[in-house]
């Protein structure tokens, strides 16, 4: 075994993708546009995930 070995959990954030996009389409078709939300819910999502992803890589 090598001592650079990571015991700690990976954090995901896929989740927020998921979240991010029902989240939107529900408010789209609150505001009658299911499509802006859905693309604004997976943009803010994506956001969330990748400053997820930073962190996380940042911890090792």
């Amino acid at each position: 075994m090598s001592g650079t070995e990571n015991n700690q959990p990976r954090l995901a954030g896929g989740i927020f993708i998921a979240f991010g996009l029902l989240i939107g389409v529900i408010l789209g078709v609150v505001f009658d546009q299911p499509s802006a939300g859905a693309v604004a819910g997976m943009a803010l999502g994506c956001a969330i995930a990748i400053v997820i992803w930073i962190m996380d890589s940042k911890r090792q």
